[in-house]
């Protein structure tokens, strides 16, 4: 960290003291670049809130589209892929259906103009309440056929509907085994874990992930030629490279592991994990850096970059692990990819006063931001707002 003679931050600690942090004074340079060799990334990108919108938590999201499209170009222009319309982008925590389609879409045509890699989620959150599988069969249709329609790849996302409708692993196998007959090429399939989303306890008919477990491979044995690849997002970094050791010949395994991702890229003389990750949204830049280092064969640069960076991946993530997102809105605002730091659905509210400063201090000490002065005022100003005096 650059050496600063500047002025300090006075940050809150959880007992309601304060820290004086001197912020970096230089930002950090990453350069821009083609698209990455040795691994395939994706970062789960967030979506820019309206915040001139009069809207309220159970309003339809309001987005701002030129904000969110120049974030995505962001992500592209340092060669990394965008996973559109995920978790991240706050799929079923304010961002409905509708507006997910629209994202889709609009994100789909910027990829092609500026030749973006891109793969969108498919779910089934046009669902509102109780529904058969039948239903939920024909909402996963519907969205596979908008991403496949827009020349996106298709991530098929797990769905807290037919968490709630299936009974038994059988109703997985018959359901997904119709999904993939029907998709025009192959998807990622996604089994996100209950810590981001309660409602998908017991996916794929059990509790126990590792009966969990065989029923997702059998998935995946019935029709592997549609399979590209899964995205594992269970905080377990053994059982994922567990699973990753049993995938059939050319399926890749994509790490949602935001927890072990250096570890689990790096890989093994038994194999490595590709990258789907909602913390590759902040880390974009570094990230991508750190991936160029391995593309030349230097695992142990890769690694020197990126352990660094999981301090501060743990504490977004950390329990409740699906308000991460406030977090990850948080550090764009400081970053300078929107003009404030509102969120659709009111998410900005999620997270305290306490955790929205560590993740300052620590992105600020990782050199993520373009302009750390602004970064410093910005935070300060946030400061003022809850009446921490400078």
């Amino acid at each position: 960290m650059t050496a600063a003679a500047g002025p300090t931050v006075p940050l809150p600690n959880p007992d309601g003291s304060t820290r004086a942090y001197r912020p970096r004074t230089e930002p950090r340079a990453f350069a821009t670049g083609a698209p990455l060799a040795s691994r395939t990334v994706f970062s789960a990108a967030h979506v820019v809130a309206d915040p001139y919108a009069d809207t309220s938590p159970d309003s339809p999201a309001a987005v701002d589209w030129d904000a969110t499209l120049a974030f995505r170009r962001h992500l592209w222009s340092h060669g990394l892929g965008v996973a559109e319309a995920m978790d991240t982008a706050q799929r079923g925590m304010g961002l409905d259906w509708a507006g997910a389609a629209e994202l889709v879409r609009r994100s789909a045509a910027e990829a092609k103009a500026v030749g973006g890699r891109i793969a969108c989620g498919v779910g089934t959150d046009q669902l509102t309440g109780p529904a058969g599988l039948d239903a939920v069969r024909a909402a996963y249709e519907e969205q596979l056929a908008l991403v496949e329609e827009t020349g996106s790849q298709a991530i098929v996302m797990a769905s807290r509907a037919l968490a709630a409708a299936a009974r038994t692993p059988d109703d997985y196998l018959e359901l997904y085994a119709h999904l993939l007959r029907q998709a025009g090429e192959p998807v990622v399939l996604h089994w996100l874990g209950p810590m981001f989303d309660p409602a998908l306890e017991g996916y794929w008919g059990s509790s126990d992930l590792d009966a969990a477990t065989e029923t997702f491979l059998e998935v995946i044995a019935t029709h592997p030629d549609k399979v590209d690849g899964v995205k594992i997002s269970l905080l377990d970094a053994q059982r994922e490279i567990d699973l990753r050791r049993r995938l059939p010949e050319g399926v890749r395994c994509y790490t949602g592991d935001d927890f072990h991702y250096p570890e689990l890229i790096a890989g093994d003389d038994r194999g490595f994990s590709h990258a789907l990750l909602g913390i590759f949204d902040p880390l974009g830049p570094l990230a991508a850096e750190a991936v160029r280092l391995l593309d030349t064969g230097d695992t142990g640069g890769f690694r020197k970059l990126l352990d660094p960076t999981v301090e501060l991946s743990r504490h977004l993530f950390q329990a409740p692990t699906r308000f991460y997102k406030t977090g990850v809105v948080f550090l764009a605002w400081l970053a300078g990819h929107q003009d404030h730091f509102a969120m659709v659905g009111g998410l900005q509210s999620a997270r305290s006063l306490p955790h929205l400063a560590r993740a300052y201090e620590l992105a600020d000490g990782l050199g993520l931001f373009p302009d750390p002065q602004r970064a410093a005022a910005r935070m300060t100003s946030l400061l003022a707002v809850y009446g921490v005096a400078r």
